[in-house]
Order: C-alpha cells, then structure tokens, then sequence
C-alpha cells in the first residue's frame, strides 16, 4: 500500500478522540477533520457541540462521558461505526494534574491522590485502548492507537514539578504502548505515544500563572523563543500518527517538548 502525498492523509480515516473537547485534544480534531478524517470526540462538556467546535463540520460528533469510566470508549467506538460506517483509529488525550486530590511529592502522596490520579491518568487510558484493540481486532483490518504521555515520565523536574504519582501513570502509559505495539503488530495494529512538555491548556494553569515557574520554562523549553507549548504543536505529529503514513512506524515516543528532555533548565538563585 502507497500513500498519495497530495492527498488529505486522513481521508476516509474514522477515529475517536478521547478528551477530545478542550487543549490538546480538540485542536487534534480539528487537524483530524482538515486532514479528511471523520471524527467522534469525547469529553466532560454536556453541550451536544461545545462552542469551541461549532465551526467543524459535520464529520465531526461529540459525545459526552467520562473517560474514567469502562463504558465511555466502547460507546464511542460504537457511535464511530454506526455514524461513519468504521473504526480505523484511537487517540487518547484525556487526562490531567492530580494535586486536587492529594498528588505530590512521594512523602505527601494521599492514599486518595494516588487512587484518583492513577484512575484519572492510567486506567482511562487502559479502558480506551482495551476497547480500541478489541474493534479493531474484530475487524482483521488494523489500525493506530495514539496515546499522550508526558516528558515527566523520563525527564523529571523536582523543582517545580513533583506531583509522583501523575509521573508513575505517564511512565505506565508509555510501558503499555509499547508492550501492546509488540504484541499487536502482527494484526497491523500499531501503538505509538506523544510526549509532551509543559503547554498551554486548562490542567496547566498553576504553572503558567506563576512567573518563577515560566522564568524557569523558558530556560527548559528553549526553543522558538523560549516559550509554553501550544496545543497546535501536536497536530502534525498526531495525524502522521494516525494516517497511513505511520504504517511501518510503531511501540515509539516522540517527545514535543520544546526542548524540555534535552535541556537542564535553571531555576532562579
């Protein structure tokens, strides 16, 4: 199988976007919808089509449910087969900081924030992909499985940065991809994660209204000016990641991170 260049690289392509209504994950199904694809977005916003989404078109659905739930990602898929006629791909966002609950340093840890952030940040993402690889095996034709990591899992920052347990879950999730890409490949399933650094969206508000924190971001993401990421950042890379164009690509991790995994970063004296 070819891919034609000139084509939109995800035409005729029928995903499911999991935290697909706010951040990284809409600006994805936006990417998702200009490349071609037709797309099914789930998230907490009860509104039938959150007002950040009005201008899809109508190759993009959205469904409310909580991706903490074992029920939410089957119903997705299932709403995915039944309005576009398949299921080619998952990409799971859906996420977040767990300090509400307890997070933290290790010594700090509640039982509840270890509990609830793991739910939250692993567990979502194992009733996801469970239900993804199920259809997709049931349907002996392949696909992708997309998952979103963070730098933390790899590159810690102790400084401004501890919350563990949300860490140990990233760390999971990358542990998970890649024993699935191994097992899977054979069925042409393939399994690949995104790493992010620190950007822009709703879970990053703490750190992005402190200015000690973004003095030091500055100096940890350095490139394009030394700044916080963008939810665009991970377009490009999430639909090559869904496409065909990533058909020999699986079990790897790209770090998008303006720098953060390679550079040392310097705190304020």
């Amino acid at each position: 199988m070819t891919t034609t260049l000139n084509a939109p690289a995800l035409q005729g392509k029928r995903l499911v976007v999991i935290g697909g209504t706010s951040g990284i994950g809409l600006s994805a199904v936006r990417a998702f919808v200009a490349a071609g694809g037709s797309v099914v977005a789930v998230g907490l916003e009860r509104d039938e089509v959150p007002p950040a989404a009005r201008q899809l078109s109508d190759t993009a659905r959205f469904m409310h449910g909580d991706a903490t739930q074992p029920e939410t990602a089957p119903k997705a898929i299932e709403q995915c087969a039944s309005a576009f006629g398949g299921f080619d791909g998952l990409y799971h966002v859906a996420g977040g900081s767990g300090r509400r609950w307890g997070d933290g340093p290790l010594h700090e840890i509640t039982n509840e924030g270890w509990r609830q952030t793991l739910e939250l940040n692993l567990t979502s993402v194992f009733y996801s992909n469970r239900a993804a690889v199920r259809q997709l095996l049931s349907q002996e034709k392949g696909g992708t499985i997309l998952n979103l990591t963070s730098v933390l899992a790899f590159s810690p920052s102790g400084a401004h940065f501890a919350t563990h347990t949300y860490s140990a879950a990233k760390n999971a999730i990358i542990g998970l991809t890649k024993s699935c890409a191994a097992l899977y490949a054979p069925k042409s399933i393939r399994f690949n994660a995104l790493a992010p650094g620190l950007v822009q969206t709703p879970m990053s508000q703490r750190a992005s209204s402190n200015p000690e924190i973004m003095a030091f971001v500055k100096t940890k993401q350095p490139l394009d000016g030394g700044r916080i990421g963008q939810p665009s950042d991970f377009d490009a890379a999430a639909v090559f990641f869904m496409s065909d164009a990533s058909r020999f690509t699986t079990g790897q991790v790209l770090a998008i991170d303006g720098g953060w995994s390679v550079t040392e970063g310097k705190t304020r004296e």
